[in-house]
């Protein structure tokens, strides 16, 4: 029996050996990583799963049913890093690792499974990986969203892609939501969490400040969460909504997810956070302009789905980072009123429903 042969049957033997996953690294984009999770956990009950993990992602793995272990390992973006490489190589060769699934179609993500002799590698064809990865995948570019594309490698090859995939799911204990409020003095009331931040500008709706007011105004607590980042955003926030509005702000992403968790409803841009929040249950309300929510909302759903719709604008959805043309109309045409009176009758839905 040849290699190839020996691969093939490897993936549907009822073994128990581990897999792992070496994902994408962005927040939102690591917490859609559990749909793939829960795909390879309903394939193989009895295989262990584990994730490769960078330092700012490693508290989402805590939260995550299903998963083992997070691997954090953290390698440079804009070099090689060969001694880091094979550090970790020598690492996932001690795990004994039966099959990895390499998500990104970068070389570079393939080179320490490939080093650790993993049996199994499975990614699409991308960057000339012959070598490093031995199960090839094709047609990537036919599959629809960024969900499809990852979720589809925890198949068999050839399955034919579900009509839903299951939801990443984020679970956290109710008693650390207790302590995290003890800990920072907050009070068992419904907040709404307000996350301002997002990797490139165009995603970033600008009146958090003005809508922080208003739901002030309405007697309502407002958290501004998110990372260092957004500490400027979460000041101008403050004082707009005044004592009322809490910076939340900070380092650690645990802190992000425990926020999120202790919600009673999230009101986010396109970003890692809004993932989080609908990840874990939380009635969120996504502001969508120069993104499309087919493509990039969270597949739990959302409370709701927040875009202008005062005009067509035949740029949108532009998917850029910056906005190149109609001075942004897709965020600015959303105004604070018009979000602040949906976050309400969300929050007026869920205290009928406590009520029943």
């Amino acid at each position: 029996m040849n290699i190839d042969s020996q691969l093939s049957g490897h993936a549907d033997r009822d073994d128990t050996s581990p897999i792992l996953i070496i994902p994408y690294m962005w927040i939102g984009d690591f917490v859609r990583n559990h749909t793939v999770v829960r795909v390879l956990k309903q394939r193989w009950p009895n295989r262990p799963v584990d994730l490769l993990t960078t330092s700012l992602c490693a508290p989402l793995v805590d939260y995550m049913p299903g998963v083992r272990a997070g691997i954090v390992w953290d390698l440079p973006r804009g070099r090689l890093a060969v001694g880091r490489q094979f550090s970790l190589a020598k690492l996932l060769r001690e795990r004994n690792y039966g099959t990895a699934l390499v998500l990104p179609r970068t070389w570079k993500a393939a080179i320490a499974p490939a080093l650790a002799g993993i049996p199994e590698r499975v990614g699409f064809v991308g960057e000339f990986r012959f070598g490093l990865i031995n199960r090839w995948r094709w047609g990537e570019k036919k599959l629809p969203r960024f969900i499809d594309k990852n979720a589809a490698l925890a198949q068999p090859d050839g399955a034919p892609l579900p009509p839903e995939w299951p939801v990443p799911q984020l679970r956290v204990p109710a008693e650390e939501i207790v302590r995290w409020r003890q800990a920072n003095g907050l009070n068992a009331s419904a907040a709404v969490a307000l996350a301002p931040g997002s990797v490139g500008a165009s995603k970033r709706w600008t009146y958090y400040p003005e809508a922080a007011r208003l739901l002030v105004e309405r007697g309502l607590e407002v958290w501004v969460v998110g990372g260092p980042a957004e500490k400027g955003l979460a000041q101008e926030i403050v004082a707009a909504g005044g004592a009322g509005v809490r910076d939340l702000t900070g380092n650690d992403l645990r802190n992000g997810v425990l926020a999120m968790a202790a919600a009673g409803v999230a009101i986010s841009n396109d970003s890692g956070l809004m993932h989080i929040a609908a990840a874990l249950g939380t009635p969120t309300m996504g502001i969508f302009g120069p993104t499309s929510p087919y493509l990039w909302a969270p597949l739990n759903g959302l409370a709701a789905t927040v875009v202008q719709d005062k005009s067509v604008l035949s740029c949108q959805p532009c998917q850029s980072t910056i906005c190149k043309m109609n001075d942004h109309r897709c965020m600015r045409d959303i105004a604070a009123s018009e979000v602040v009176a949906i976050a309400q009758r969300v929050l007026g839905e869920l205290g009928a429903r406590a009520e029943t």
